[in-house]
């Protein structure tokens, strides 16, 4: 069994974002050699995410209302974790969306379902973050 890790470093221009990284993941697993395996890909910080869902604008609108109606950005007096960062917003946004996926690798490809892609979510921005790439397999 082969192992390979790669990280991809993230930096957005805004507090909240999301990016496809469906394409980074299978540069890696290219580079990788690996053509039977699972590859795991998570975000190696407590206010961003990694999910799989499909890529289209309208549904990432609806991901802002709806996270924003069960976390509220603001006021920042709601929280009690805020005080050095406003971010528990952030915090709270990150354990819906969740923190990792884990995709089937197969015939050197990953094995997706229809309209299957990797996402990046950010709720914190606007500073560098960090996703790790970690696949195994033959």
């Amino acid at each position: 069994m082969k192992t390979f890790r790669k990280e991809l470093k993230i930096h957005t221009q805004t507090r909240r974002a999301y990016i496809n990284i469906t394409r980074q993941v299978e540069e890696a697993l290219i580079e990788s050699g690996i053509r039977e395996g699972l590859v795991l890909v998570n975000a190696m910080n407590i206010t961003s995410s990694v999910f799989i869902n499909d890529d289209e604008s309208g549904l990432f609108q609806d991901f802002e209302v709806f996270l924003e109606r069960l976390a509220p950005e603001k006021p920042h007096s709601q929280y009690k974790h805020n005080g050095f960062e406003d971010n528990a917003d952030a915090h709270l946004k990150r354990q819906i969306m969740g923190r990792e996926v884990v995709v089937a690798i197969t015939e050197g490809k990953l094995d997706f379902g229809t309209w299957e892609q990797i996402f990046y979510g950010e709720y914190d921005g606007k500073r560098d973050k960090r996703v790790l790439i970690k696949i195994i397999g033959e």
